[in-house]
């Protein structure tokens, strides 16, 4: 059962004083917005996120279709799972073999940080309905989650223009990975180097995280993980056993280091 604090008991605790005075004062430019302003703002906010997306969309929508999925399959791929990190694993996975068990595993997995963001913004989000929650928390992603708790934060945003972010960048998200299958039946596999845009993306995604010493050495745990359960682990679940024991093994040394700075 979960309980949830009333909005007296929220004021008396020092560290929600400013969230509640946030989400009020996001609550009364809620009631005072045009809906022609709301989506103004909604869409100035998310179109860096759409930018964004164009191309990684257009990269996964030529993979997938040299992996065999047909234009149609990559859309409601797109449409349906609107992730993606997964889906690049997931077309890899595909055109490696996988099995249905271990992509929907690997899935699961990569997407799991998505319940930490909708914990992190369901604080903005008290007392909306069921049917609003499920269509805002179908379309959080890193960047969307980043740019709506920002502005959720400096207390001027509410949850109609977030909802707003979060459909705009899903509609640039499916169009671009459409017109990527198309342009997929038009270029020669491995043309201009997309068969690398995988491994590239995700290489810009590691470098980007390295802020430390201690980054450094949880990827290089990473990296000698993967390659030692790839000869190790029978099938395709090396993904997975690798993923979890990354992710343990950096737990731990953040929770050393902690331990031993007191």
């Amino acid at each position: 059962m979960t309980v949830t604090p009333s909005w007296g008991t929220l004021r008396k605790r020092p560290d929600s004083r400013g969230v509640v005075s946030r989400f009020l004062k996001g609550q009364g430019m809620e009631n005072s917005l045009t809906t022609s302003a709301r989506w103004r703002q909604g869409l100035g906010a998310a179109w860096p996120i759409c930018l964004g997306y164009l191309p990684l969309g257009i990269a996964l929508g030529v993979l997938a279709r040299q992996a065999g999925i047909d234009p149609l399959g990559i859309g409601l791929m797109s449409l349906l799972v609107f992730a993606g990190s997964a889906q690049f694993i997931a077309v890899a996975m595909l055109a490696s073999g996988a099995s249905v068990g271990a992509i929907v595993l690997a899935t699961l997995v990569v997407n799991f940080r998505h319940l930490l963001m909708s914990s992190a913004l369901a604080v903005y989000l008290r007392g909306v309905g069921p049917g609003f929650l499920a269509l805002f928390a179908y379309g959080i992603t890193d960047e969307s989650f980043a740019v709506n708790m920002t502005r959720f934060r400096s207390g001027d945003w509410d949850r109609w223009r977030a909802l707003i972010v979060n459909q705009a960048a899903n509609a640039a998200w499916v169009l671009s990975t459409v017109a990527g299958a198309f342009l997929g039946e038009l270029i020669p596999a491995g043309a201009f180097g997309i068969d690398y845009a995988l491994i590239g993306m995700f290489l810009c995604l590691l470098v980007f995280q390295l802020r430390g010493a201690f980054h450094l050495f949880t990827a290089l745990i990473s990296g000698v993980l993967s390659v030692a359960c790839y000869l190790a682990v029978p099938g395709d679940s090396y993904v997975v056993v690798a993923a979890v024991g990354a992710a343990s093994a950096g737990f731990l040394l953040q929770r050393h280091k902690r331990r031993g700075r007191r």
